[in-house]
Parts: structure tokens; sequence; C-alpha cells
């Protein structure tokens, strides 16, 4: 991947829904080249899908946690995970707790109700979000250099 590449993607990141016309213009190339750019960007699985960003209070999602989970019943939890909305990132870790999950649920009381559930397959220790600064800083993290 070149700088132009990592401008694409920075472009993309932002919004992507910009048209094929603006980014050519952006970039200042001709609009095939940044089509053969992006068609190669999703063949090698660098760009993976297009997405909107959601705001969780619009959907009446007010709470926001983050559950540390252990589990002796591994296979089970995950399955029960895989069916839970409330569970929105899901990740295996190392150390004493199997898997941290981000939850999003409408209040305290219907997190609370959640958690309870999830008992059944271990236990968590749970951290509530009181406010968020940022999210999604990863792609600058990726690609520090951009131009």
């Amino acid at each position: 991947m070149d700088q132009i590449d990592h401008k694409i993607l920075s472009i993309l990141h932002d919004n992507a829904r910009i048209t094929i016309s603006e980014m050519s213009r952006i970039i200042a190339m001709s609009q095939p080249a940044v089509t053969e750019r992006l068609r190669k960007l999703e063949e090698q699985g660098v760009i993976t899908g297009y997405r909107a960003e959601l705001s969780l209070s619009k959907l009446g999602k007010y709470t926001t946690a983050f559950v540390l989970f252990k589990s002796s019943h591994c296979k089970e939890f995950e399955a029960f995970s895989e069916a839970a909305p409330e569970i929105v990132d899901f990740y295996r870790t190392s150390g004493e707790y199997n898997y941290l999950l981000k939850v999003v649920t409408e209040t305290s009381e219907t997190l609370e109700s959640f958690l309870e559930k999830c008992h059944t397959y271990g236990f968590s220790s749970t951290l509530v979000v009181l406010s968020t600064r940022f999210e999604d800083k990863l792609f600058s993290a990726i690609l520090p250099n951009q131009a």
C-alpha cells in the first residue's frame, strides 16, 4: 500500500458514502484509477465493508458497559453471547477473565437484568461507561502518516 491507498482509506473512514468522482477530485486522480484502487483494496481484504455509524441513544440505548467475564462453560457462553443483542463486541482474552464484552442496554436496570442472565455461565466484573471521549481511533493508529 502506498500513500494514495492510505489517502483513499482515510477518506472512506471519514465518509464511506463519498462518490468516486468526489474522491478522485480530492486525490487528483482519474475516476477509473480510483475505482481500480478501491477494487484492489477490496480484493486484498483491506476494505471489508461499508457501514453506517449509528447513534445508540437515538436507538434507545443509553447504557454502555464493558464486562470482564470468567466462565468454565466457554462453548455455552459463546453460544449465549452470539444470540444476545446486548453484546456488540466480544473478545476472547488472556489472564484472569476469559472474555471482554462491550454491552449496550436501555438503562442500568436492563444492564443488571442482562448480567443476571450471564451469571448462569460464570461471573463478571462490570465497568459502566460514564462518558465517551472518542471511539474508532484505530484508523489513525494504523496509518499514522496520512498525507
